[in-house]
């Protein structure tokens, strides 16, 4: 019953044409009834793939109730974290199936624009998208019923956040709030806007061609359906599509572990770290995690050797999130830098006496005060790191010694 999203010709064979695509598949219908589209999605259960988990209709519906016939969809394949790959794989493979997904949706809500926001550095998704709009316009029978644009994102984590997207659409400049009105109230030019993930959208367009209870055929008991997923770590870097509610140990075979992992990052860069014994026996489940005080995430699962350091992994990913700071607020602009410096002494072994504390305290009291939720991610995944490689700090912190380098039989 897999794969959904990524059948058809092998990846490696680059974009589907619309000719194989529309034989595969079939062509989408037109909308008759938006409501008729949003309410099968409802039963569907389908919940968006950027990241949040939000009820895909919920938030179709929201939309509806404002547009005019003058909503706009933003297709969002910005895909800014640095462990993902699973959005550039689909639009680089399937770019038909994501522009009917767009099409689907912007029909749906009562929208008379298209705008497919792609990052800059995802040339191959790039390329795909304009070659299959430009193959539609060619073709009378799959032309375009609404304008579709192609717009590049620029390189920067937060230029995925949605009201992000909005605002560089608008002027140019991707910086996120956390302040209304939200972009399905005012976004693209004041409009009414949906911002979707990508393949959120190219999971639409199979429901609206396979109806709802396909679509729920497969998946676990808290979430249906599929999700694609990018495993990272010991297993190397690939994509692949998984039926929610694999549990990871059952994705570490799939993706061949080396090994037994010191730890798995769940979530990406805005998740949490867990000890290998908490994390393998979860289900992928964006539900199920989040009550186990986890989260799926944009599908990142990235695989901790044990002979890596997870406080040297930690470091990394702070130092990389404190660059990344939106420039808005202290909390991001001091705060999370304050926190990197002070991970990157520790894992250095040049700690201060009381760094661990300052560290324990600050990424407390970081949460909520910031102008948009990028210190919030942060702040999170490092409490989660103090927790998880707790003996480790204190080794690197206060005894200035590393256990996983002496156990390498060299000097931390």
């Amino acid at each position: 019953m897999l794969p959904r999203l990524l059948a058809g010709p092998p990846l490696a064979a680059g974009p589907e044409s619309l000719k194989d695509h529309r034989r595969r598949l079939g062509p989408l219908a037109p909308v008759a009834d938006g409501r008729a589209v949003i309410d099968v999605l409802a039963s569907s259960g389908l919940l968006g793939r950027g990241g949040a988990g939000f009820p895909v209709a919920r938030k179709w519906a929201a939309v509806a109730d404002r547009s005019a016939g003058d909503a706009v969809v933003l297709a969002n394949g910005a895909e800014g974290e640095p462990l993902s790959a699973k959005d550039r794989t689909l639009m680089a493979t399937r770019p038909h199936l994501v522009l009917d997904g767009a099409e689907l949706a912007a029909e749906a809500v009562g929208a008379d624009r298209i705008v497919l926001y792609v990052g800059s550095e995802h040339v191959a998704a790039g390329t795909a998208l304009h070659s299959a709009v430009a193959e539609r316009a060619a073709d009378r029978r799959a032309a375009h019923r609404i304008p579709v644009t192609l717009l590049a994102a620029p390189p920067t984590y937060v230029a995925g956040e949605e009201s992000a997207a909005v605002h560089f659409v608008n002027a140019g400049d991707a910086r996120p709030t956390g302040t209304t009105p939200r972009p399905f109230e005012r976004g693209v030019d004041a409009r009414p806007t949906l911002v979707q993930n990508v393949e959120t959208l190219a999971h639409a367009a199979l429901i609206a061609r396979n109806g709802d209870s396909w679509y729920r055929e497969i998946g676990g008991r808290s979430t249906r359906g599929s999700a694609l997923v990018t495993v990272g770590g010991a297993a190397g870097r690939g994509v692949t599509e998984i039926a929610i509610g694999t549990t990871v140990a059952e994705l570490a075979d799939l993706a061949a572990v080396r090994g037994v992992p010191g730890a798995v990052l769940l979530g990406g860069y805005f998740g949490r770290w867990l000890s290998a014994d908490e994390a393998i026996d979860l289900p992928l489940d964006p539900v199920a995690l989040r009550e186990a005080g986890s989260a799926f995430g944009c599908g990142v699962v990235s695989f901790l050797d044990r002979s890596a350091c997870g406080i040297d992994a930690t470091a990394r990913i702070i130092d990389y999130m404190a660059g990344q700071s939106a420039a808005q607020c202290g909390p991001c602009v001091f705060g999370l830098r304050a926190i990197a410096d002070a991970t990157a002494r520790i894992a250095g072994g040049t700690a201060a006496s009381d760094d661990l504390e300052r560290l324990t305290r600050w990424s407390g009291q970081l949460a909520g005060r910031g102008a948009c939720r990028h210190p919030d991610g942060a702040a999170g995944l490092m409490q989660s790191a103090l927790r998880v490689f707790a003996d480790d700090f204190v080794a690197h912190a206060r005894r200035r010694r590393c256990p996983v380098a002496q156990g390498r039989g060299r000097a931390a």
